[in-house]
């Protein structure tokens, strides 16, 4: 395996995936064991509810000063360390004895996937050209929605009869990975990049540079879009809850009810891994019109909120043996996805509308790295963090407010799939933010393709004649990826 030859980056990006979807499992694993870990450690749910949701706002200032620092110096060292502290965090919370340790831990372990996250992206970014941008970028996308989809699974399975075990589990998973990353291609900024080619790019983000950031009008959508976003998306931790709820009206005991209500929200939002046509299309579509990802994720997550509205509404029917074993209650759940016409309803549309706004991730990603030169891109996926923590951090909040108003007038499971459906609409103005930044991006394409450029003829001019890159004449931006290689792995 050459360094930084094809079998190096495809190692390191298989890596990266890897670890993007542990970070995400350390983060769905509280949600599914609220009455577990409450009850153990003598709180309430709305106590464990608040430590996710701190979390969630933690990670996303964490996110933030890493990025800087990513930015400015060598990343390798920031993503070990952001690595090493969400494991410290996840069996430390794992370990706790007490709701203060169990809270300190989670803000520890949000600390480290804060900085992994933002420093992570930028990485990435450098190692998949524009061409093939929404694609790499759905996998890179999909590797968290199935890390947080595998972490409500684990909480449940390993969960619901010792909630310490999965945590305990996740962060050996963790210190694995870290061994892994250790070995994968330290990336160059800007090595993706058609312009660079053959250029060494050493620029890195200064003070001034952050209201060159927000003078992209693209930006600012892009940051702003996931206050609302998250909104709706952090209600949707609370979907394990809701299939929980309507497990106990059937009957069935807490034990069985928590694993039935997991393994029914993983199933449910396995159209989320469908991602991957989101970026093929947005791929697609931008080689056509520079507006193509931003329409791609208007259209998906407005389109979405109806089929939304009715998965929650639609009555289920849950046959599974209660009190038996965790493997006979899986194969009950997938059984009643073919047996029980209700289960088989609500996963077909379940598949549509996590199919829909999953497209809104790989483009979101592509964009911001079409739109920011290399030393932006963390810093600007750290800003886009921070509100899309904060909205997250909002839903999750607001939602379990709203389940607690509306039990006096609607009785579990009812309440939660009143809230639920409601939260939903916050999509709306999501969609319109994306259709704004349609208007923009274009504008935005053209300045950074530029700037990039003119970087090169400036190197060119200083090495001499002999340099190939100065002398290339500028595309516009309509023609920029269709003319790209995408290279071995790029």
């Amino acid at each position: 395996m050459g360094r930084g030859g094809p079998a190096h980056r495809v190692y390191s990006v298989v890596v990266f995936v890897i670890l993007a979807a542990l970070d995400n499992v350390a983060i769905g694993l509280v949600p599914p064991l609220y009455g577990s870990i409450g009850g153990d450690l003598g709180v309430s749910e709305g106590h464990i509810a608040l430590a996710t949701t701190i979390m969630f706002l933690v990670s996303a200032v964490a996110a933030i000063g890493f990025a800087y620092v990513g930015d400015r110096t060598d990343r390798k060292p920031v993503l070990i360390a952001g690595t090493v502290l969400w494991v410290a965090g996840t069996a430390g919370s794992g370990l706790a004895g007490s709701y203060g340790w169990f809270l300190v831990a989670q803000i520890v372990a949000a600390f480290g996937l804060g900085g992994v996250a933002s420093v992570s992206f930028a990485v990435v970014s450098d190692l998949i050209s524009p061409r093939r941008r929404g694609l790499v970028m759905s996998f890179w996308g999909l590797s968290q929605g199935v890390g947080t989809l595998a972490g409500t699974l684990v909480g449940g399975i390993l969960g619901h009869d010792d909630w310490r075990r999965p945590f305990l589990v996740t962060a050996a998973a963790g210190l694995i990975a870290t061994v892994a990353y250790l070995l994968t291609y330290d990336v160059p900024r800007g090595d993706s990049q058609p312009e660079l080619a053959g250029v060494e790019y050493d620029e890195r983000i200064r003070h001034e540079d952050i209201p060159v950031i927000l003078k992209r009008r693209t930006n600012v959508w892009l940051i702003l879009q996931g206050g609302t976003a998250q909104i709706a998306f952090g209600s949707l931790v609370w979907l394990p809850v809701l299939f929980r709820e309507r497990a106990l009206d059937q009957g069935y005991s807490v034990g069985t009810a928590v694993l039935v209500g997991s393994v029914f929200a993983t199933i449910f939002q396995l159209g989320a891994a469908l991602s991957i046509l989101g970026g093929l299309v947005g791929d697609r579509l931008q080689r056509r019109t520079p507006r193509g990802r931003a329409l791609v994720a208007a259209v998906g997550v407005l389109a979405a909120v109806p089929f939304y509205v009715v998965l929650f509404f639609v009555p289920m029917t849950i046959t599974v043996p209660d009190g038996a074993g965790t493997g006979e209650v899986i194969r009950g759940v997938l059984s009643n996805l073919v047996t029980e016409p209700t289960v088989g309803i609500c996963l077909v549309i379940a598949v549509f509308a996590l199919a829909l706004t999953s497209a809104n991730s790989p483009n979101w990603f592509a964009m911001i790295a079409d739109v920011n030169p290399p030393q932006h891109r963390g810093t600007v996926y750290s800003l886009g963090n921070l509100i899309n923590g904060a909205g997250r951090a909002g839903g999750n909040v607001l939602v379990a407010v709203a389940f607690g108003s509306l039990a006096a007038a609607f009785p579990p499971p009812l309440n939660y799939a009143v809230g639920l459906a409601a939260f939903q609409f916050f999509f709306i103005p999501t969609g319109i933010m994306y259709w704004l930044a349609s208007r923009t991006v274009a504008r935005d394409m053209e300045d950074t393709h530029a700037a990039l450029l003119a970087v090169a003829e400036k190197q060119d001019s200083e090495d001499g004649p002999d340099g190939d890159v100065g002398g290339d004449p500028a595309v516009g931006v309509e023609r920029l990826a269709a003319q790209q290689d995408p290279g071995a792995v790029r």
